[in-house]
């Protein structure tokens, strides 16, 4: 007998696809987890990440590229700080979706 999945599960597989180097939107996000139409899902399972070194919900950002203005672990400066240490620019609190996001 396979258990099945949560959502929160299903997301959490999806943004440790992410690549280093490269974001995702929450609705892209969401789509990776089977549920196109649940991006607020997905900020709410990222606020409660049970495991912020490891699910990198840093790579998450909205769909015009900003980063969370209240980013769970450490504020929006956190954040960026984990983005450009992997070579992500960010300008003004938001990222190049043309150039970083995953494809």
């Amino acid at each position: 007998m396979s258990k099945t999945k949560t959502m929160y599960e299903k997301i959490y597989e999806a943004v440790l696809a992410i690549p280093k180097g490269k974001v995702a939107t929450y609705g892209q996000v969401a789509a990776m987890a089977g549920n196109g139409g649940a991006a607020r899902v997905v900020g709410n399972a990222l606020h409660v990440n049970p495991a912020p070194g490891i699910i990198p919900c840093h790579r998450v950002v909205n769909a015009k590229g900003r980063l969370a203005p209240h980013f769970a672990f450490g504020g929006g400066e956190e954040q960026k700080r984990l983005l450009e240490s992997e070579g992500v620019e960010v300008i003004d609190n938001h990222v190049d979706l043309k150039k970083y996001q995953m494809r």
